[in-house]
């Protein structure tokens, strides 16, 4: 409220129908209501005005108690979440007319929750913002504010990226281990979901487990397992109040890299290492996706994947022929914190995204600070898309050797992620809990259950 100056609406959203009205997806709340109250209420609102805080809740309905039990009582929600009141969602009309104009409010991403802002403030707000903020609105400041708050975390924030980060280092070392007695994609999600189920975590987003690990967001379970793959995981859990967590491993189906496989993973690892010590106070993270690209394209070179000087190779472009993304983002409420609001939130003030491909997708830019949360998460990937799109290749000419990357035709796509808390001083991995080193990754897998 110091911030801003003017009346804030931050809605939790509105539940989804899978297919009809009672039958729903499991709800999950906005990150910036979470944020404040740290429970999701199904079409709930917090009203900052006046100098209070009142949270706006559904009424308990007839049939309520029967069908999903009883609901805490509007004395009991407020002495839970410490807010100045609570009141009957049918009361938020009247309190936004008392608390005058220029109410700002941030929406949800679903159309029926920004409808319903519509209605409220008499006005259209967008299901989606990201960079369409105009500056110097009462929303744009309500971001800004936000965002400010939210970019550097404290320390019960940091208490439960912990959680969630050993939860999701926890589900990953119960997928290497069902591995071994499968057979298909499936059932090692299967395993990984179930474990994270068993402890009280939801997925913090849609789980890759996939052996088609160069298909970068690949959400489908539909391979079988064969000896010579190597699987690739990304997932993470949410902590109960939201939190985030987000890990990638890779390891080999059978137990055992190939010579090949292993000295591609040992490349991607080192980059990994590499730039999670870079990241550190003041630190721009634009520099740490730089010193993942160069070191990429330093061991691919080592390798005789490329030949040439290193500074000639990064300026046409070889470091995104085979990691052509950003070197990780924001972690928080959300696996990718405040993407809902764009470059805003992950760009400082003038600065913008590249339009070079490869860096076009880096989602962070800013200076690094204690508090602050990123993933470190290069990888190697033999896209067909790329490497036989002269617009991307062209450049390298000879300098990319075909015939030394066709030896490595067993790797279709590595990636290595871990959560890392920005510190005063060396930087704390969140999710050292799940080995990485290649020798350790052979050992679970081959154990087993």
């Amino acid at each position: 409220m110091a911030a801003i100056h003017t009346p804030a609406l931050l809605a939790a959203g509105q539940p989804r129908p899978r297919n009809y009205p009672a039958n729903q997806y499991a709800f999950r709340a906005k990150s910036h209501f979470l944020y404040f109250l740290g429970e999701g209420l199904p079409g709930a609102a917090l009203l900052f005005a006046r100098g209070t805080m009142t949270l706006f809740v559904v009424p308990e309905q007839p049939g309520d108690a029967l069908w999903t039990g009883p609901r805490p009582t509007l004395t009991e929600l407020a002495t839970r979440h410490g807010v100045d009141s609570v009141r009957s969602i049918e009361d938020l009309p009247a309190a936004l007319a008392d608390a005058g104009a220029n109410v700002a409010t941030l929406p949800t991403e679903d159309a029926p929750s920004a409808a319903w802002l519509s209605d409220l403030l008499g006005r259209t707000v967008a299901p989606s913002t990201g960079n369409r903020l105009e500056d110097g609105t009462p929303d744009a400041a309500l971001a800004d504010a936000l965002i400010a708050m939210r970019l550097t975390h404290d320390q019960a924030a940091i208490a439960q990226l912990r959680l969630a980060g050993a939860a999701s280092a926890s589900a990953h070392l119960a997928a290497m281990r069902a591995t071994s007695g499968a057979k298909t994609e499936m059932e090692v999600f299967g395993a990984l979901v179930g474990h994270l189920r068993s402890r009280g975590f939801q997925d913090s987003f849609a789980p890759i487990v996939s052996t088609h690990g160069e298909i970068l967001h690949n959400e489908t379970y539909e391979h079988a397992l064969n000896p010579g793959d190597l699987l690739l995981c990304d997932a993470g859990a949410e902590a109960p109040e939201g939190w985030a967590g987000d890990i990638t491993r890779v390891w080999p189906v059978s137990g055992h890299f190939s010579d090949t496989q292993r000295a591609l993973y040992e490349a991607v690892l080192d980059v990994q290492l590499t730039a999670i010590a870079a990241c550190r106070k003041g630190v721009r993270y634009r520099q740490v996706h730089e010193v993942a690209k160069r070191r990429t394209v330093e061991r691919l070179r080592d390798l005789g994947i490329f030949r040439g000087e290193l500074d000639g190779l990064l300026e046409r472009g070889a470091a995104a022929v085979f990691l052509p993304h950003g070197v990780g983002h924001l972690l928080g409420l959300d696996v990718h914190d405040m993407e809902d609001l764009g470059d805003r939130a992950g760009y400082a003030p003038g600065r913008t995204r590249s339009a070079a491909f490869g860096d076009c997708y880096l989602r962070l830019d800013r200076d690094l600070q204690p508090g602050m949360a990123v993933t470190i998460e290069p990888g190697f990937y033999q896209v067909p898309a790329i490497l036989s799109d002269d617009a991307y290749t062209g450049k390298l000419g000879g300098d990319l050797r075909r015939d030394v990357l066709a030896k490595y035709a067993d790797v279709r796509g590595i990636r290595i992620e871990d959560d890392v808390l920005v510190t005063e001083g060396d930087p704390e991995i969140l999710t050292k809990d799940v080995p990485k080193a290649p020798s350790e990754v052979e050992a679970i897998v081959r154990g087993g259950h």
